[in-house]
């Protein structure tokens, strides 16, 4: 490819509403444009990349034994009512009616419309196990895009779903994906992490997201700094205390206290002169449209993930002021155990605290010395809090550490959700009907695109992997209307072509100076430059762009050497 012939429009400009560094090299260096909002416009760089993504996505995944559909966009809402989300996704899922009135949406995920494939075309266990994926666009009305390519509405996605006979199998497909999905990144050039995550709305018994480190991202992870434990922080467990044997003589008398215009975690601490872990927070939820009363320390936070798990709901909110003064008979803020109209819920981090401070379902009034069992009880205890870094890991018992990444793909096992509600059944041995168990396999094309960018970047630009560069190799003559120069650069050009490498001859009439900063912004791995100094002695001059280690070649090997540098990066051997 001539760099004269090609649409990319770079610029050195910063975009101002560019917040990743992500998004502002994808925009400087000509690979996307802003269509509306979360919506963006692949050029012929940046859609390079991405088909470079896809192909490690598909190798790998035909590699491990699933096969390619391609399924329609656009889905009835028939499918969503049976399985039970057309009204519990909410407002991320675009609507829309046909000219018969007839009600549908846009995919963000394909596990009804696949899975009503399946039922359709799979009879018995002999035609089990079975793993379809494809490759396609998806729409989310994120309520708030951002980051460019990295959290918009509409994306590419690749999905897969598998169909087993039973749980035992369906593990073993599980593995599988896990296995490719860590192929999938590592060929991509990412360092990443797979770490245990919530299955959220797509629902299921587990899940893995697998993370690539990156300051920017917007999500955290923790993990263990001696065994393999690692999470999201929803998922984060927080291992049970042991419980200290109760001894009432050190109970104190409960004693209700006048607390004017006092409501918050920080206020109460400091008129009552006590630590913020010497506090119970009151939180009314409701769960299904059922309140819930969760007792939490005060200097800790809830984890509504944790706590709709172990409730088994599908919504879960934040009771409205109506629904607290119903169940506390008094106003928000005041909210405490004690004769609460609900049943009641607790934390880890209660079950060995005394003399604590509750709300005293009263404005303007706290209780101190309170007690569970003497002045209350707790119908279950759970890990319902964020992981914080002072707690130990689960597994082992050793420190834990933080980091921020992006999650580029998430497997899921989902057993029986969908095959379930959505009557997905096959004849057993015997001849009985038995429900097929899935699970689900998702990665975002793009996201990973960015996220190699947020990996691999300096003050001058990206710095491509070779396996997912858009090109291979730039060829930089210093000036154009030199005829040796510029026949040299056109013969390597060709030679390298003819050897199957990816190639720019940046045959534009600039300035050196100009070149070398639009080749180091798109972030191309090596630049040959042809310039008259090392022309004079047979020789140009090979620079590789991650190290900026310069290479002095001599023209006749410089097509052996550089396929043989593209061909190591690549990881491909002879």
């Amino acid at each position: 490819m001539r760099y004269s012939e090609m649409f990319l429009p770079t610029t050195r400009e910063i975009p101002s509403d560019a917040e990743t560094v992500s998004h502002q090299l994808m925009l400087r260096a000509g690979m996307i444009r802003k269509l509306t909002s979360g919506i963006y416009s692949y050029l012929p760089l940046g859609y390079r990349v991405i088909k470079k993504v896809e192909r490690i996505v598909r190798e790998e995944m035909n590699r491990a034994g699933a096969e390619e559909v391609f399924l329609p966009a656009v889905q009835p809402s028939e499918l969503w009512k049976e399985s039970g989300r057309w009204d519990f996704y909410g407002k991320e899922l675009l609507r829309l009616k046909d000219r018969h009135n007839r009600e549908y949406c846009f995919g963000p995920t394909h596990e009804e419309v696949m899975t009503d494939l399946v039922r359709n075309e799979i009879q018995t266990y002999r035609q089990l196990p079975k793993n379809l994926y494809q490759i396609q666009t998806k729409f989310r009305d994120e309520i708030r895009p951002r980051f460019g390519i990295m959290r918009c509405r509409e994306f590419g996605m690749k999905d897969a779903y598998s169909y087993d006979v039973d749980e035992e199998s369906a593990i073993v497909s599980y593995q599988k994906m896990f296995e490719a999905y860590k192929r999938i990144f590592s060929r991509c050039g990412l360092r990443f992490r797979p770490v245990e995550a919530d299955s959220g709305n797509i629902g299921g018994s587990y899940s893995h997201e697998f993370m690539v480190y990156a300051d920017s991202g917007e999500d955290a992870m923790m993990f263990c700094t001696s065994c393999d434990y690692a999470a999201n922080l929803e998922k984060a467990e927080i291992s049970e205390p042991e419980k200290a044997p109760v001894d009432e003589s050190v109970f104190l008398p409960l004693e209700e206290v006048h607390t004017p215009d006092v409501r918050t975690i920080e206020e109460v601490s400091g008129f009552l002169g006590v630590t913020p872990q010497c506090i119970v927070k009151t939180l009314i939820f409701t769960a299904d449209e059922r309140p819930v009363a969760v007792l939490i320390r005060g200097d800790e936070e809830i984890n509504e993930a944790k706590l709709r798990n172990f409730l088994g709901c599908d919504n879960l909110e934040l009771a409205m002021d109506d629904i607290i003064k119903e169940v506390t008979d008094s106003p928000r803020g005041f909210a405490g155990p004690i004769g609460i109209k609900c049943e009641i819920i607790a934390d880890y981090s209660l079950i060995n605290m005394n003399n604590f401070v509750i709300g005293a379902n009263k404005e303007d009034h706290h209780i101190i010395n309170c007690n569970i069992g003497r002045d209350f009880s707790v119908a279950n205890f759970s890990d319902l809090r964020m992981i914080t870094e002072k707690d130990r890991c689960p597994r082992c018992g050793s420190p834990i550490s933080f980091a921020r990444g992006i999650e580029v793909g998430h497997v899921f096992k989902l057993g029986t959700k969908y095959s379930k509600a959505m009557n997905a059944t096959y004849l057993d041995r015997d001849g009985k009907d038995k429900l097929m168990v899935m699970g689900c396999y998702g990665i975002g094309i793009g996201r990973t695109s960015a996220a190699c960018i947020e990996q691999n970047n300096d003050k001058d630009g990206i710095v491509w992997p070779m396996p997912i560069a858009p090109f291979h190799v730039i060829i930089t003559p210093v000036n154009v209307k030199d005829e040796d120069i510029l026949k040299t650069s056109d013969e390597i050009y060709r030679s390298l072509e003819a050897e199957g490498i990816e190639v720019v001859l940046d045959d534009r009439d600039e300035r050196a100076g100009v070149k070398f900063i639009d080749a180091d912004l798109i972030g191309i791995p090596l630049r040959i430059t042809v310039g008259k100094k090392n022309l004079v002695d047979g020789n140009v001059e090979v620079r590789f762009r991650r190290s900026g280690e310069v290479e002095i070649v001599p023209v006749e090997e410089v097509r052996d050497y550089v396929v043989a540098k593209v061909r190591e990066g690549l990881g491909e051997t002879d």
